[in-house]
């Protein structure tokens, strides 16, 4: 797919796009653009949502910035609801508990700052 056939697809978004299997007009519109921009995200690309946006732009033939603030909507509720039912991405842990680190005083110096110490004051 290049940027030349079809609307708002740049060379980057074009490269993504080949590289999970959409290289043309009519792949991306057999999947549609929500299918697509998860293939993107879940290659490990990190497309912010312009894409998604200019994939449909694409689809319909104009703008990105053309489309209705409540079509805009209707893709992101689309993908929001998509991406909640997919498995966590292979390759990467599921994000574990937050932990505090404490640090021991240095007599020396006194009390060590750590910004990270989630007490608020000294130990």
């Amino acid at each position: 797919m290049s940027a030349a056939k079809l609307r708002n697809i740049g060379p980057k978004s074009a490269a993504w796009l080949r590289q999970v299997g959409l290289r043309t007009q009519e792949d991306l519109e057999s999947v549609g653009a929500v299918e697509a921009f998860i293939r993107v995200k879940r290659a490990g690309f990190r497309p912010s949502l312009n894409l998604l946006y200019a994939l449909e732009g694409a689809l319909l033939d104009c703008h990105w910035q053309q489309l209705p603030e409540d079509r805009r909507g209707d893709l992101l509720t689309a993908y929001e609801a998509a991406a909640a039912l997919l498995p966590p991405p292979r390759g990467r842990p599921a994000a574990g508990p937050v932990t505090t680190t404490h640090t021991a005083r240095d007599e020396d110096t006194g009390p060590s700052l750590n910004l990270f110490d989630s007490t608020g004051g000294d130990d």
